[in-house]
């Protein structure tokens, strides 16, 4: 049997394990490993001009200030109310889950071209350090609806009554 020894100097492996703890720090703080459990989010918009030119890409034309500035707080324990709120989130790429127990800001604008509108109708943007994690459309009116950012198409005029018809719009085309 063969045993071997060697002396090894303390200082010395003190000195490899500082080398290596900030070798280690340093890679971390270079890729951001700090904020590793940070939700990616949509546009970054930490200034009033870019929220608004938010909307305004969407076709809204909104007052220039908000109307109302707010922190919010985003559940940890979903209610039925909040989660067909965070289902509208979804269908246009937002997602509030991964935000539950934070604090967010919230920005509403009145919107001024909505269409059809005869009561006000507000833009609400929720943001998470600077970038927007969501929001909605709402028109307060008594039929209105809370939507996405996506503006609806223009509704139709009323008419009065129903176009006429003829005896041709309702006999079965002839095949050629």
């Amino acid at each position: 049997m063969m045993v071997l020894t060697a002396k090894v100097d303390k200082k010395k492996i003190a000195i490899i394990l500082a080398a290596a703890a900030a070798v280690i720090l340093g890679m971390i703080l270079l890729f951001g490993g700090s904020d590793k459990d940070e939700p990616t989010a949509g546009k970054g918009a930490d200034d009033n001009a870019s929220r608004v030119q938010f909307l305004k890409d969407f076709g809204w034309d909104v007052a220039t200030s908000p109307v109302e500035t707010s922190q919010v707080r985003i559940p940890k324990q979903p209610s039925e109310v909040y989660e067909r709120y965070n289902a509208l989130q979804k269908s246009q790429g937002y997602d509030l889950t991964p935000y539950a127990g934070k604090t967010a800001m919230r920005y509403v604008y009145k919107i001024k071209n909505y269409p059809g509108a005869t009561e006000p109708v507000y833009a609400t943007l929720l943001l998470y350090k600077g970038t927007i994690i969501g929001g909605d459309v709402t028109d307060t009116g008594p039929s209105g609806v809370v939507q996405g950012f996506q503006m609806p198409a223009a509704k139709p005029p009323a008419t009065t009554a129903p176009a006429p018809t003829t005896p041709q719009d309702t006999t079965p085309m002839a095949a050629s």
